[in-house]
């Protein structure tokens, strides 16, 4: 492991936005595939990330000769919900050109948004360094495609890595290779199961991940069903979530029905993130001024259990702890014993210090 990766934590800027500390979740609308080949549609999902609050949408790009054996791409497509005859015919309907997503991405800006893609061949990321992303996207299936790896690190931009299909060494090594040319890194726990069981989700790996890269942001990219596992991720520290996103769950294609949220789960997971983000701000323990009124009603002050004559000592017998709280303390009561009123104080009345000879 780099040693850089083990300072203090440090933020990243993506477009005009920051990842890191004291930073809103930074939120990713995963269009990847869910386009259907279709740039209307893509355009649609674009515009719809951005009214339900994305910060950024992804999409992903292959080359196919470069990515995939042809005994791979010649294989017939059995799946109703398949796009094509073959495996590669159902893939080249996904791809767009250069100026397909250079449309995209203007588009996607003029909304505010952060736009990028994720190469899987080298083709592909020369093709995309044309485009003039935001910043690059290193996927699970790639983790080990060092020669990918380091012409992406070489760009000088920030880089999402995701760690699917990976143990430790091999996320160390992926790290590394990065750090010698970049230190713009955005580390995402991910599992490459779709969908991935609650069991297998291994979301204690981000806090791990938080405590062995420190120096960088740590995120989730989720494949699940539903989102309930995603606010666990943004509890427990995770500062990016990514998460494929579809216009409708019974599109044919592989992830609009697996791992896909469609509009309305989008909206309710960004506005529940939002509100676990305040709630897990703040990590210090004090006594919060807007809980002081319910102190002083339902606390516990040290009271007269019967009327105490001035000049008279105190005895455990002639003191109970009731509210309202904004009295002696309770936890005097010990100090209290044996000192002498200094006032007549009557029964079943809060006890105030300045009715004892201290």
């Amino acid at each position: 492991m780099n040693k850089n990766s083990t300072k203090n934590p440090r933020k990243i800027k993506v477009g005009k936005k920051f990842i890191g500390p004291e930073e809103p979740v930074f939120i990713i609308a995963e269009i990847g595939n869910n386009h259907n080949g279709d740039l209307n549609m893509a355009k649609k999902l674009i515009m719809e990330a951005a009214w339900i609050g994305a910060d950024a949408v992804k999409f992903q790009k292959r080359t196919l000769s470069e990515v995939f054996i042809q005994d791979m791409l010649s294989r017939p497509q059995t799946s109703s919900r398949a796009l094509g005859a073959t495996y590669g015919e159902y893939r080249q309907k996904l791809e767009f050109n250069e100026r397909q997503l250079k449309e995209l991405r203007k588009l996607a800006h003029s909304l505010g948004l952060i736009f990028f893609v994720a190469p899987f061949d080298l083709k592909s990321a020369a093709m995309l360094n044309n485009v003039r992303m935001d910043a690059w996207k290193i996927a699970s299936f790639d983790l080990t495609h060092m020669p990918l790896i380091e012409y992406i690190a070489q760009r000088k931009q920030p880089v999402f890595l995701s760690t699917g299909m990976a143990g430790e060494d091999e996320i160390d090594e992926a790290v590394n290779l990065i750090l010698k040319h970049n230190d713009q890194l955005i580390i995402n726990h991910c599992v490459s199961v779709y969908p991935t069981p609650d069991e297998d989700l291994n979301l204690g790996a981000v806090e791990t991940l938080i405590k062995k890269y420190s120096r960088f942001p740590i995120g989730y990219s989720g494949h699940e069903i539903g989102f309930t596992p995603t606010i666990v991720a943004v509890s427990l520290g995770a500062k990016v979530i990514e998460r494929h996103f579809t216009l409708d769950k019974s599109l044919p294609g592989p992830d609009h029905a697996t791992v896909s949220l469609d509009l309305a789960e989008f909206s309710e997971m960004i506005r529940q993130i939002r509100r676990i983000e305040k709630a897990v701000l703040d990590k210090k323990i004090y006594l919060h001024e807007k809980e002081i009124p319910h102190r002083q009603k339902h606390g516990k002050s040290l009271v007269a259990r019967t009327a105490i004559p001035a000049g008279a000592k105190i005895t455990a017998k002639m003191v109970c702890c009731k509210s309202p709280g904004y009295g002696m303390k309770a936890g005097l009561m010990k100090k209290l014993i044996g000192k002498k009123a200094k006032v007549d104080i009557s029964a079943d009345t809060v006890i105030k210090k300045e009715d004892v000879n201290w």
